[in-house]
């Protein structure tokens, strides 16, 4: 199982080892040629050579954090397997966690009739976005009608309007993949090396979402790139690490390699302190 930041992220081909590697070690050879073509395509869509696409324009939401996720979720499908946990993910559910975790931010991507701003005005529904490509894109590799509905069941999930416990899936399996998707979410960013660094990018792009949505100051959960981070660590331990606790059904745990912490929720925490630390060293220059 890769530690957080063992997988560079910024080196797609990396990542396709990576996801080849876990899924050759439990028997599921045959899903390579699937992955060659996942890592392809969508790779080209974030480059801008997808017919009707633009190139991906955002700076924290971008390519790097998708891959990021994607590792994530690998690790989970691999730890839960290994642990020999029910429901039982075949190569096939595999297959659709990987999907959705290479698709689930495709909705940040813009229509080539979409010049103006940033993907990032698309916050707020990029989720319903991410499921429009979902569904014209899987079919044409082979994604049945139903299992296209399951791995849009699980993008559905990541969205934080939205509710693990509130939605409808085929079955356990499906429900666990929805898990692992938002846990793989969450941790991936959360975990991220440069994460105290990127907090100011993440609030030019909920700015923008704002703007795009005419929310009125006094709705914005954010007024500034400094309320955000100030509100992090709230984020993380009141809501961010309770729902995955709990909503999400503590898939966390299968990070854990026996005998040693949860290197993800380490280097969270380690994040959290380093932005707290940082906050307090701006209040002593006041």
């Amino acid at each position: 199982m890769a530690l957080p930041h063992a997988v560079d992220t910024t080196n797609p081909d990396e990542v396709y080892r990576h996801v080849i590697g876990v899924f050759s070690s439990h028997g599921w050879r045959e899903s390579e040629a699937l992955m060659q073509i996942l890592f392809r395509d969508i790779a080209r869509l974030f480059r801008g050579e997808w017919p009707g696409y633009m190139a991906c324009d955002m700076r924290y939401h971008d390519f790097q954090h998708t891959l990021q996720a994607t590792v994530c979720i690998v690790d989970l499908v691999d730890g839960q397997h290994r642990a020999g946990a029910t429901p039982h993910l075949d190569r096939r559910e595999a297959e659709k966690a990987v999907a959705a975790a290479l698709l689930h931010d495709s909705g940040f991507i813009k229509r080539t009739h979409e010049p103006a701003g940033t993907g990032a005005k698309y916050t707020f529904v990029h989720e319903q976005r991410s499921c429009e490509f979902a569904r014209a894109y899987l079919p044409t590799i082979g994604f049945a009608p139903a299992e296209v509905d399951d791995v849009c069941a699980a993008i559905g999930c990541t969205g934080p309007r939205n509710r693990i416990s509130t939605q409808t899936f085929s079955g356990p399996t499906n429900r666990l993949i929805a898990c692992m998707l938002v846990t793989a979410d969450y941790l991936a960013q959360l975990a991220a090396a440069d994460y105290p660094d990127e907090l100011d990018i993440l609030y030019a792009e909920f700015a923008e979402a704002y703007d795009h949505e005419n929310l009125p100051p006094e709705k914005r959960l954010f007024k500034s790139a400094r309320d955000l981070k100030q509100k992090t660590p709230d984020f993380w331990e009141k809501y961010a690490r309770p729902m995955l606790d709990t909503e999400a059904d503590g898939v966390h745990r299968y990070l854990t390699v026996t005998g040693q912490p949860n290197f993800y929720l380490q280097a969270v925490e380690a994040n959290i302190a380093e932005i707290r630390r940082r906050l307090q060293a701006e209040m002593a220059q006041i």
